[in-house]
C-alpha cells in the first residue's frame, strides 16, 4: 500500500472527525459548513479521504468485521470449538456462536453510523454544490465514492443487525432527525440499491486515474457491490413480525417442517422479499456487465497464491483480481494476520508476540471437503504451526478442531512490518490491507444469479458472453490447472450446490460464508452437517459426508509421515500422507510422524472413556458449537448411532443448547448504551431485549 495515500487518509479522517458526529451520538451535530467545504475540490477531496479512514476502525474493517465477526460457519470458528458459548453472551466468542445480550460492548454498531452519517454529509454537501451541479468531473467521482461508502455502510449495519435506524441524508443542526426506531430492512436495501445505481456512473475503473487503484472505490466494485447487495436484498433472514408484519411483499421460508432449524416461531420467522427475483436480475446484470465490458482491467490472478503473499507484502495485485481493498498502514491498522493466519508463537527470533491468532480457524471437515489437488487447499487450511520449544521449525499440530487458515503469513510481511514485530512487545497492526471483494466473487455471483434466475447453467448471457457454468469453471480452472479433469467434477452434484461449495473453497476466512448461508437460507443446516460430519470423525464407525465427497472410515490414515525441504525449517506438503493409509514410517531418517485422528480417537480403550474423556468433551465441544442458532434442539437420534452417544449426552445436559426464543437467530444484538441514548426510539428482538426488563 502506499505510504502517501495512508498518510492522506489519516489526516484527512482527522480533520473531518473533529466537525462532524456520529449519526447517533446526539451531543452534537456537524458544524462544518458544507457550502463553503464542498465548494472546493481538494477539500472534497479530503472529505472523501476521511469517510475512507473510518474504514480501517477497530469496529470496521480494522479487526471487527474482518476477524471477529466472522463467526461460526461450517467451515469458520471463532477462536476455536468453545467449552460453553452459552455463558460467553457478553464477549466476540459468545456473539460468534449466536449468543449475546444487550451488554456485549463488542457488537457496538456507533462506528459504522459513525461512516454512514461522515458519508451522507459528503453526499449532501456534494450534490449541493455548484462544482457538481456544474459537471465537474472531479466531484462527480467524489459524489460516486461518497455514494458507495454510504450504501456499504448501511449494508453492513443491515445484515448484521436487521432492521435499524436509517435515513438518506445527514443530521439536522437541531437534532430533528437524529431521534428515530427501525426502519424495515427492505426499505434500506431499495435506497442503497439506488443510491449504487447512482454512483456506478460517476467513478472510474480502476487504475483509469493515477489514484484510483485497489484502495480507492472504483467502477468494477461499485457494480459487484450493488450486485451482493442486491443478492443479500433478495435473500433469506430472521424477522420480527411484531415490529414488522408480513404482508403479501414478504415470502415466508418453505418446507420447515424437513429442517426444524427454520420454523416459525411465535412473530419470528424467517423470510425474503417476495420481488427477490428482481434483485436478482440486478446481480445478474452488473456481474455481466463488468465481465462483457472491453475495459474492465480486473482477471483473475493466474498464481492463487500471489494473492495473498503480495497483500501480506503491501503490495498491489499485477492483475486488479483485488476490486476493493481497506487500505491499512503498518502500526497503524489492521489485525489481519496476527489474529488469524499461519499459527507462531513469539520468541523464536521471529518477534516475541508471534503471528497467526485463531480468532478465525477452521477444522478438518473444510479441509477434507476439498479435493486433493486443489491449490487452494493448503492456503485455507494450514496444520503446521511453530511452538515455543526452542525448535525453529514447523510441527505438525493434530488437531481436526482447530485448524489455522493459511492465507496469511509472517514470513510474506513488509520489511517495514517485521522490523517493528521483531523488537514490538504488544501486538503491532499488519498494515495488511482486508480485500473486500475479488474477481472470482463476481463470476460467482453472476452464474449463482443467472441460474436461480432459471436461465440454465449452459444458456449464454450476451452481455458477458459466458453462461453459468461457465463462470464457475474459470473459477475451478485456477483452482486445478486448465485442462483438469476435476474443473468438471462440479457436475457430480446440483448446479446451486456446486456454488454453494465453491464459494467455501475460494472465499474461506475472508468473512463471506457465514453471510453466504444466512442469504440462501443454509446456515442452520449447513452447521449441523458440520456437527454430523467432525462426530463422525471422532467416532470412527460410519461413512463421513463432507460436501460433494463420501469418505469411509478406512480412507483416513492413522498416522502421518512428512519431510521437512531441504533447510529443514518448513514442511514439504507434497510428502504428507492425508489421504493414504501407510503400514509404517518410509524412512526414518527422512520422515517425522505423527498421530492422526483414527488413531487418536478411535484405538482408546473402552474402560478409560468417561464423559471427561477427551473425546467425550471435544464431542460436546461440537454440539454445543453455534447453539444460540435454535431455539432447542435434541441430539438423541444422532446420540444413538454413536459408541460413546450415551456418555457425550451425558455431559451434553450440563449445557445449554438453544436459545429458548427463535430459530435462525444470526443477527447482533443492539448495545444498551445505543438503545439508552435513543429516547425510547429503540429496542432489541429475537430474545435479547433486557431493555423491557
Amino acid at each position: 500500500m502506499k505510504k502517501y495515500n495512508l498518510l492522506y487518509i489519516l489526516i484527512a479522517g482527522m480533520m473531518l472527525c473533529t466537525s462532524c458526529s456520529d449519526f447517533l451520538d446526539t451531543d452534537s451535530p456537524s458544524e462544518q459548513s458544507k457550502e463553503n467545504l464542498y465548494e472546493n475540490e481538494g477539500m472534497t477531496r479530503s472529505a472523501i479521504m476521511g469517510v475512507y479512514s473510518e474504514l480501517a476502525g477497530t469496529y470496521v474493517y480494522g479487526q471487527k468485521m474482518s476477524v471477529n465477526w466472522q463467526g461460526v460457519s461450517d467451515i469458520e470458528q471463532a477462536s476455536g470449538y468453545q467449552e460453553d458459548p452459552a455463558t460467553d453472551k457478553t464477549s466476540d466468542s459468545g456473539a460468534a456462536n449466536y449468543w449475546c445480550d444487550w451488554y456485549n460492548k463488542t457488537l457496538q454498531w456507533g462506528y459504522i453510523f459513525k461512516m454512514a452519517e461522515l458519508a451522507s454529509t459528503a453526499v449532501d454537501g456534494i450534490r449541493a454544490s455548484k462544482a457538481f451541479n456544474s459537471g465537474s468531473v472531479a466531484m462527480k467521482r467524489y459524489m460516486g465514492e461518497a455514494l458507495v461508502l454510504r450504501s456499504l455502510s448501511y449494508f453492513e449495519l443491515v445484515r448484521r443487525w436487521g432492521d435499524i435506524p436509517f435515513k438518506e441524508g445527514m443530521s439536522n443542526s437541531d437534532l430533528s432527525n437524529v431521534y428515530m426506531g427501525k426502519i424495515n430492512r427492505d426499505s434500506i436495501y431499495s435506497c442503497i440499491v439506488k443510491d449504487m445505481k447512482e454512483a456506478i456512473d460517476y467513478l472510474p475503473w480502476v487504475g483509469e486515474l493515477a489514484d484510483y487503484n485497489s484502495e480507492r472505490i472504483t467502477k468494477g466494485f461499485a457494480k459487484g457491490m450493488l450486485a451482493r447487495i442486491a443478492l443479500f436484498a433478495g435473500g433469506w433472514s430472521v424477522r420480527d413480525g411484531k415490529e414488522f408484519p408480513a404482508g403479501a411483499n414478504v415470502e415466508r421460508y418453505p418446507n420447515t417442517e424437513q429442517n426444524p432449524g427454520m420454523e416459525e416461531v411465535g412473530e419470528y420467522y424467517i423470510g425474503r422479499p417476495s420481488n427477490w427475483r428482481d434483485y436478482y436480475e440486478i446481480a445478474e446484470q452488473q456481474c455481466a456487465e463488468i465481465i462483457g465490458d472491453p475495459e474492465n482491467p480486473h482477471k483473475l490472478d493466474p498464481d492463487y497464491g500471489d494473492i495473498w503473499e503480495s497483500v501480506c507484502g503491501l503490495k498491489a495485485n499485477t492483475y486488479n483480481e483485488n476490486l476493493f481493498e481497506v487500505a491499512n498502514g503498518v502500526g497503524y491498522s489492521g489485525d489481519i494476520g496476527t489474529l488469524m493466519g499461519r499459527a507462531m508463537d513469539g520468541n523464536l527470533g521471529y518477534g516475541q508476540r508471534g503471528f497467526g491468532g485463531t480468532y478465525v480457524s477452521t477444522n478438518a471437515y473444510y479441509f477434507y471437503s476439498f479435493d486433493q489437488n486443489d491449490k487452494r487447499r493448503d492456503y485455507a487450511c494450514y496444520w503446521p504451526v511453530y511452538k515455543k520449544d526452542g525448535t525453529v521449525k514447523e510441527v505438525m499440530q493434530n488437531d481436526i478442531m482447530s485448524v489455522r487458515l493459511g492465507k496469511w503469513s509472517f514470513f510474506w510481511t513488509a520489511e517495514s512490518y517485521r522490523s517493528i514485530a521483531l523488537t514490538a512487545t504488544a501486538r503491532t497492526p499488519t498494515g495488511i490491507n482486508w480485500i473486500v471483494m475479488r474477481y472470482p466473487d463476481i463470476l460467482l455471483m453472476f452464474a449463482e444469479a443467472r441460474y436461480m434466475l432459471g436461465k440454465g447453467e449452459n444458456s449464454v448471457n450476451e452481455k458477458a458472453g459466458i453462461s453459468a457454468a461457465k463462470a464457475l469453471e474459470m473459477v475451478r480452472e485456477r483452482a486445478f490447472g486448465s485442462g483438469s479433469e476435476a474443473v468438471m467434477d462440479y457436475k457430480k452434484v446440483d448446479f446451486f450446490d456446486a456454488i454453494v461449495n465453491e464459494r467455501a473453497w475460494e472465499f474461506g476466512g475472508e468473512g463471506i460464508r457465514k453471510l453466504d448461508l444466512i442469504r440462501w437460507g443454509l446456515l442452520d443446516s449447513k452447521i449441523e452437517e458440520m456437527k454430523v460430519a467432525m462426530l463422525y470423525m471422532l467416532d470412527g464407525t460410519h461413512p463421513i459426508q463432507i460436501f460433494d465427497k463420501t469418505y469411509q472410515p478406512e480412507d483416513f490414515p492413522n498416522k502421518l509421515y512428512f519431510k521437512y525441504d531441504n533447510n529443514g525449517e518448513f514442511m514439504d506438503f507434497s510428502s504428507i500422507n492425508f489421504y493414504t493409509k501407510r503400514a509404517a514410517n518410509p524412512d526414518e531418517k527422512v520422515y517425522t510422524e505423527v498421530k492422526w485422528f483414527p488413531e487418536i480417537y478411535w484405538n482408546v480403550k473402552e474402560t478409560d472413556v468417561n464423559k471427561d474423556h477427551n473425546l467425550i468433551k471435544n464431542a460436546t465441544k461440537i454440539l454445543v458449537c453455534a447453539s444460540g442458532l435454535r431455539k432447542s434442539y435434541d441430539y438423541s437420534q444422532l446420540l444413538s448411532t454413536l459408541k460413546y452417544g450415551s456418555l457425550i449426552q451425558d455431559r451434553l445436559n450440563g449445557y445449554k443448547i438453544g436459545n429458548g426464543v427463535c430459530n435462525y437467530r444470526h443477527l447482533f444484538s443492539i448495545y444498551y448504551d445505543d438503545i439508552y441514548k435513543s429516547k425510547g426510539y429503540l429496542s432489541n428482538s429475537y430474545g435479547y431485549d433486557n431493555s423491557a426488563q
